[in-house]
């Protein structure tokens, strides 16, 4: 089963990068019962225009608009965005020495990552303005979501960390597997119906997370989507975003002139 989950995903998966602007770090696996994931192909249901020039970092959904953070130094922000017409509705810039990270809702106030600055950031919703900035975050900032009373942190690892939304203290700590091998390069975050998605950064994978057990229980696979018309090497599949009320499902990547809502279709098994 191994190998067949492998050779659907690609080598690189479960390998460490070669390149790039992240350098995740090596963990081990944990030894727990596995059950194989189901994987999917996506359906495009529609495409919206995005600004090719945002560095995607964190995207979430929020009462009809998106909110997206974007990275790089000199160039990091935190921006509400109209689906529709891709138009950046408002923005505030994070720190210019800072490369910014992942984005989730807290309540009534978003809170960013920065990538090593060890800085989080929080911010009033209503119109983006600045709440106040903690330092002292141990680890690298990359994505961001929340579940339950808890925001839920990757480092580019293996690791998710549960933290306390108020002080970032880490409540617990989770190694996500297929199989029992250890999946690496966790990147941007989303929880959908239960389950944490995360993306699979330098490849076109979404994996979804049991957030109890670490375990993958979906494969989602992207690479059909036309991603940026660059030669960027970063510019890779980043973003993931969950309409709740009208159960919609948005991607995007990091340079990306698109945003896509899809669909996820069932892989039949193979024979």
């Amino acid at each position: 089963m191994v190998l067949r989950i492998l050779a659907v995903l690609g080598a690189t998966l479960l390998a460490p990068p070669a390149f790039a602007e992240h350098a995740p770090q090596k963990s081990a696996a944990v030894e727990q019962p596995q059950l194989s994931p189901t994987f999917y192909d996506v359906e495009i249901v529609a495409r919206y225009p995005h600004d090719r020039g945002a560095f995607t970092q964190g995207l979430l959904w929020h009462d009809g608009s998106l909110y997206e953070s974007t990275g790089r130094i000199g160039a990091s922000t935190i921006r509400k965005v109209d689906l529709a017409s891709g138009e950046v509705i408002a923005d505030r810039n994070i720190p210019a020495d800072q490369f910014g990270e992942g984005l989730a809702l807290w309540n009534d106030e978003l809170v960013s990552l920065t990538w090593m600055d060890g800085e989080v950031h929080r911010w009033r919703l209503e119109d983006l303005s600045p709440i106040r900035s903690d330092d002292g975050y141990p680890y690298e900032g990359w994505g961001l979501t929340n579940f339950e009373d808890a925001l839920v942190a990757s480092d580019g690892s293996d690791k998710l960390r549960f933290l306390d939304p108020q002080d970032y203290g880490v409540r617990r700590t989770i190694s996500v597997t297929i199989d029992g091998r250890p999946v690496s390069r966790l990147n941007e975050l989303e929880l959908v119906d239960g389950v944490i998605l995360a993306n699979v950064w330098m490849t076109g994978f979404v994996v979804g997370i049991d957030p109890d057990t670490g375990i993958v229980r979906k494969v989602i696979d992207l690479r059909q989507l036309e991603g940026a018309d660059t030669v960027d090497g970063n510019a890779v599949l980043n973003g993931i975003a969950w309409d709740s009320e009208d159960r919609r499902l948005f991607v995007t990547g990091k340079l990306w002139p698109w945003l896509y809502e899809i669909r996820l279709v069932e892989r039949k098994a193979e024979r």
